[in-house]
């Protein structure tokens, strides 16, 4: 069950970063809706959510969610966040990787619905937080088209990397 995540969470993290490197630097803080936020702010999410999903790992949400010290801004250099994103995934990577399997199956605390804190293991906050990478991933991709940058093959082809 373990190398399945990590197998899943390689594959994953590559076409993230594959998207990540296709952002133009100079289009960073385009923000295509007042409600949406720009696609530095949501690059820097993948960091913030390594960060969070330490915090859970540790339970420290046992007692209720507090939230801590505001996450630091995203740096205006695409580059370091690029760099903070490979950074903070390679860490996160490591705490399923050193697991147990007792680790894994571990219960923690953390959102289980809106607004609402619960049990899960390990594994299941894993692959929440994975899934929820793979989520702001594609509104990322979604800025790069909106950017005139190429959309590289996430799944499948794309406009920009045709398969044939």
């Amino acid at each position: 069950m373990k190398q399945q995540f990590l197998d899943t969470y390689d594959q994953e993290h590559e076409r993230t970063m594959r998207v990540l490197n296709a952002y133009p630097e100079d289009k960073a803080d385009l923000k295509p809706h007042p409600k949406a936020k720009s696609a530095r702010e949501l690059a820097w999410v993948f960091v913030v959510e390594c960060g969070m999903g330490k915090r859970v790992w540790h339970d420290e949400f046992k007692d209720g969610f507090k939230p801590g010290a505001a996450p630091p801004p995203a740096p205006d250099s695409w580059k370091e966040i690029v760099a903070a994103v490979q950074s903070a995934s390679k860490e996160f990577r490591a705490l399923a990787a050193s697991a147990s399997e007792e680790t894994l199956h571990g219960k923690v605390h953390f959102f289980v619905a809106p607004k609402t804190m619960g049990e899960l293991s390990r594994m299941d906050m894993l692959w929440f937080l994975l899934h929820d990478q793979i989520h702001h991933r594609g509104q990322l991709s979604v800025y790069l088209r909106m950017a005139d940058a190429k959309v590289p093959s996430i799944y499948g082809p794309s406009g920009d990397e045709p398969w044939i």
